[in-house]
């Protein structure tokens, strides 16, 4: 269930009711007892997290990597 919090309170303290839903945190604003809206968090942020990812991939896809590069990437692993 989704925490309550009054229009006054999300207004005051806005930065810090970002920043738990950016954690995953979801809140129910209202006015006068009375549910207004919902404050949940963004599917774009894990839509860009899933792009970049992606990017990367397909980045190191396209330079391929010569044996020593390898076996140097690999010892530097094990530490």
């Amino acid at each position: 269930m989704r925490e309550e919090i009054g229009s006054y309170d999300a207004k005051t303290k806005l930065p810090e009711i970002l920043r738990r839903v950016e954690r995953g945190e979801a809140f129910t604003i209202t006015n006068r007892g009375k549910p207004i809206a919902d404050l949940i968090p963004s599917r774009a942020s894990s839509q860009l997290k899933a792009e970049s990812a992606i990017n990367n991939i397909l980045r190191a896809k396209k330079k391929p990597l010569s044996d020593s590069e390898l076996d140097n990437l690999k010892g530097s692993g094990r530490k």
